[in-house]
């Protein structure tokens, strides 16, 4: 229910940006003058910029399983180790350790590679850094 409240805000909140932003009567330019909205735009992409270079820790994560600690010291070659995760399950995709998508394994020039099947709306991973 919060979710649909919150989307109906941001709905609400485009439609008045828009609307203000139709009402605003276009502004005459002298030519000695700079374009104001290139300058924004230009600082705007070189901030983004800044950011394209950031780098993440992305993980796909298989399964898990809880042991004891006297199972891992019997750990040798060929020992199996059981997940909890069905093969029939879709893997979990983390960037930074938050669950950003799941997806399906596929194979891609005889290199494994995941196919997307579900991603978190930029809402709920927004939610998730509280």
């Amino acid at each position: 229910m919060a979710e649909k409240e919150q989307q109906a805000q941001e709905q609400t909140s485009e439609q008045t940006h828009e609307q203000t932003w139709q009402e605003q009567e276009p502004q005459t330019e002298d030519e000695n003058t700079p374009d104001k909205e290139v300058g924004a735009s230009a600082d705007n992409i070189k901030n983004l910029d800044l950011l394209l270079d950031i780098p993440l820790d992305v993980s796909v994560e298989v399964g898990r399983s809880r042991m004891l600690v006297r199972d891992l010291l019997q750990m040798d070659e060929g020992y199996v180790v059981e997940l909890g995760k069905q093969t029939n399950e879709p893997l979990d995709v983390y960037v930074n350790s938050r669950l950003i998508a799941r997806g399906e394994v596929v194979l891609v020039d005889d290199k494994l590679g995941l196919r997307l099947t579900d991603v978190v709306s930029p809402a709920e991973r927004i939610e998730n850094l509280a």
